[in-house]
Parts: structure tokens; sequence; C-alpha cells
């Protein structure tokens, strides 16, 4: 369904209005206790009513990618056309590619450096988070046509809530997550972070927590989803440090943290939040996706232009292990993206040569190395398999 969305800035004045998708009613949270105390993390396996209000139930305890096989595409994407979204944060532009012929076919000027394009929760939209111009800008996947923008300050990076209530802004130069209304955009909650450069993100199994990166002083937060406050926070133990995208293991129990200047993935227990331990998987580790069967997880490593498969292995140490590396030929800098519908192909931005890349997720060898815009970062894979999107490029439960 479409809604009308007036866009508000910080003192609640309208800005824009924007004909956008909306998600849901969301089931009202519950009242938060007060003070400060914090509901221990919950078993692993919890069943759905454990979980955050109003989210969907868990579809696999044991697999929280289970929503993402092969084609199982949600019938409120089915009949988009397959395409490739690509924010160019130098050119203030999107690169619209076929993936069938490995084409751009159009180029949409957008606002001041674009930097992800992120699905909707109810998937119906993407957003291009517009930094520097403080708005979002809709984009209509079913048309390709893009929408009045809608004021948002310093949108870097854009998740919702598991429940669809919230939009949650990560306001990197302002040093603030922003929870917002996902229907209007309308600020709710500023969060300051205290930290340089918060970027990524993801949830737990049962939506109560989330993990993000401050990618400038090395930092981990652990987020209340539902009282929107910060719980947790730690410095990595290593100097030097600049962590990148977060992700969650598919049986729920590990996260993962790229990092860029320690060249791996730092791997944390998340319910815990001890001190994580680094695995090195390759120069510049920034981007982490997981494959269409749960098995595996693609790390970009922007610094030296190669992809480390990763091989999920429950109760493993690590909770799993390198199995190979793929290597671009002749170089280039695998920053953001995502996995195609069918999983055949990881596409892959390539920051620093305004270039993407599609790589052969059966081998690793490179399908086609396809020129862009300046500077591309987030790229969306669209549509992908799932029943709700968490944000950023596409992550899908």
């Amino acid at each position: 369904m479409t809604f009308t969305a007036c866009s508000s800035s910080d003192s609640g004045q309208p800005a824009a209005r924007a004909a956008v998708s909306a998600p849901p009613p969301a089931a009202p949270a519950a009242p938060a206790p007060d003070g400060h105390s914090v509901q221990p993390a919950l078993p692993h396996g919890e069943t759905p009513d454990t979980g955050l209000p109003g989210m969907p139930p868990v579809l696999d305890p044991g697999d929280l990618y289970a929503a993402d096989r092969p084609n199982q595409l949600a019938d409120a994407v089915k009949n988009f056309p397959s395409r490739v979204y690509v924010p160019n944060t130098e050119s203030d532009t999107v690169s619209v590619i076929d993936p069938a012929t490995y084409k751009v076919i159009e180029t949409i000027p957008v606002g001041d450096q674009p930097q992800h394009v992120v699905p909707s929760w109810d998937m119906k939209t993407l957003w291009v988070n517009n930094d520097l111009g403080n708005t979002l800008t809709p984009l209509d996947p079913a048309t390709g046509k893009i929408g009045p923008t809608v004021d948002v300050h310093d949108p870097y990076n854009l998740y919702f809530t598991p429940n669809g209530k919230h939009a949650i802004v990560m306001a990197s130069a302002d040093m603030e997550i922003v929870f917002r209304d996902a229907h209007t955009m309308a600020p709710v909650k500023h969060v300051p972070v205290g930290c340089d450069g918060v970027n990524h993100a993801d949830f737990s199994p049962d939506g109560r927590y989330f993990i993000v990166s401050c990618e400038f002083d090395g930092t981990l937060l652990k987020v209340d989803t539902e009282k929107m406050e910060i719980i947790g926070r730690q410095k990595l133990p290593l100097s030097g440090t600049m962590p990148q995208d977060v992700k969650i293991s598919p049986d729920g129990r590990t996260w993962y943290i790229a990092d860029m200047m320690s060249h791996g993935v730092w791997v944390l227990d998340g319910d815990a939040f001890t001190t994580p331990k680094l695995v090195k998987t390759g120069d510049g580790a920034h981007g982490l996706y997981i494959s269409r069967d749960s098995k595996y997880m693609y790390i970009s490593n922007r610094g030296e232009g190669s992809i480390t498969l990763w091989e999920f292995a429950p109760g493993a140490e690590n909770g799993g292990h390198i199995k190979t590396k793929w290597n671009i030929p002749g170089g280039g800098s695998p920053d953001m993206g995502g996995v195609s519908a069918d999983g055949k192909v990881l596409w892959l931005s390539g920051r620093y040569d305004s270039e993407v890349y599609a790589i052969d997720t059966t081998d690793g060898h490179l399908i086609a190395r396809i020129p862009v815009g300046e500077g591309p970062h987030g790229l969306a894979v669209y549509p992908q398999p799932g029943r709700y999107s968490l944000g950023h490029t596409g992550i899908f439960r």
C-alpha cells in the first residue's frame, strides 16, 4: 500500500511530501521498565512471543535466513524488474544495471553524496541516502521512477526495526542514532552515540537488540531496540581498528564485524557482548553477505581486490572457517553490494574504480566489470527473497 509521507525537520516542521510505501501498523510496544536496567538476553530458539513486539515470528530459529532461499520472492516484490541500483557518491547519481545484460540502462540524478540504496521494511520502496544533501530520495522499484525527496539530516545509513515501527538513521557526522517513524520519517528519538562514524548494524534473532560499528574510533555499540537506548559499549582490543559491516550467523549465535584496518573479521558473542576475537581474511575487509543456502558468507576485501569465502560450521570455533579466497583479475576495490535473487551472482561496487563487479558464486570467477559513476558505494540488488527488510543494502528475514 502507499501513503503520503510528510518529512519533518528536527523542529517538527513539514519539509516535503512523497508517496512511498509503508509497513503495516506494528503491534504497540510494551512499556519499558523504569530505570536503565536491561532484560537478560533471551535463549536461542526462543518462541515467537518472546521477540520484539510486533515482529513477524522467526521462520526457522535454526536459520535466520530461511526466508532468503533462491527466488523465494514475496508477493509484494515478485513482479519488480530485476535491477542493480548503484549510488555514485561523487557523481550524485544512481546507475541502474540490467543484470541480464550487465549494462547500465539508466543514470538517475539524486541528492548530494548518495551513500546507500536501502529497501524499506515492506520492501516496496528503495530509499537513496543522500548524506550531504540531508535527504532521502524514494525510488519505486516497480517503475524505476523517483519521488519527491524527504528531509532527513545526515542519513549516512538506514535500517528498520524488525517490527517495521521505526526507521533507524545512522547519522555518522552528527554522532547520533536517530529513531524515526517508519511511515513519515519524523524524528522520534535522538540517541547520542559518543563515538565517531556510527555506520553498520544487524539485529539479534529476537529483534530486541542490535549491534552497531563506529568505524572511526574502533567502537562497538549494543542498542536496545524497543527502549532505544545504548546498553553496551566496547572498544575493539587493538589500536588503529576500523570496523565496518556487521552480520549475524544463520544460527544466531555468532556475530561478525568486518575491519578494514585489522584486515579481517571480529568474531563476537552478541548476547554476552564480551571481547571479540579477530580472524584475518584479507586486506581491507569491508562488506559481509550471506549465501542463499545459508552455508557461506562472502567477505569483500576492498584493499586487495578479493572476496573471502567463509564457511559456517555451527558449534565450531569462530562459528566457521575460511574456505577459500577469490581474487578479482587485475585487482579492484570491492566494497558493498548483495547477492542475486537466484544466488548465482555476487554484486559488489568498486569504490575507488568507478565500476561494479559481478562475481560467479559457484567458483568466484569475474563475470563482468561494469563502468558506473564516481565513488560507487552501497548498491542494492533488487528484488531479493525475504519477508521484510532490516535495511542497509538488503538484510532480509
